[in-house]
């Protein structure tokens, strides 16, 4: 007989208790893309477990969207929590790295150019 593949399992605690029926960030919810990193502060014994597990998982750089993966969590969830330890000052947010332009096609002919040149 086969087994079946262990499927994981979905929190047994809503969104809306986690978030304490907050469905929204105060002030700007953090991009998806977002980085962020656990401050260099003393952490107080009174913080919810998800806050404690994002914080373990933030001794790198870390995306919102991540830290949702790691958590289990909708990505909103994430943001809200997130901006509660922002509040606080135990994490510090690294905005998204905006697109890069375009090089210059004219410019990067020169450069071509200058390098056949130079066989």
């Amino acid at each position: 007989m086969t087994e079946r593949p262990e499927v994981p399992r979905a929190s047994a605690i809503r969104p809306y208790v986690i978030t304490r029926g907050r469905a929204e960030c105060e002030g700007e919810p953090l991009a998806w893309e977002s980085l962020v990193m656990r401050a260099e502060a003393v952490f107080p014994a009174a913080l919810q477990p998800e806050h404690r597990a994002i914080l373990a998982h933030c001794e790198g750089l870390i995306s919102v969207a991540e830290v949702a993966a790691h958590l289990g969590q909708p990505p909103s969830v994430a943001q809200v929590l997130l901006s509660d330890l922002f509040r606080w000052g135990l994490i510090v947010t690294r905005p998204p790295i905006p697109p890069a332009e375009r090089a210059d096609v004219t410019m990067l002919r020169k450069v071509l150019s200058g390098l056949e040149s130079c066989l």
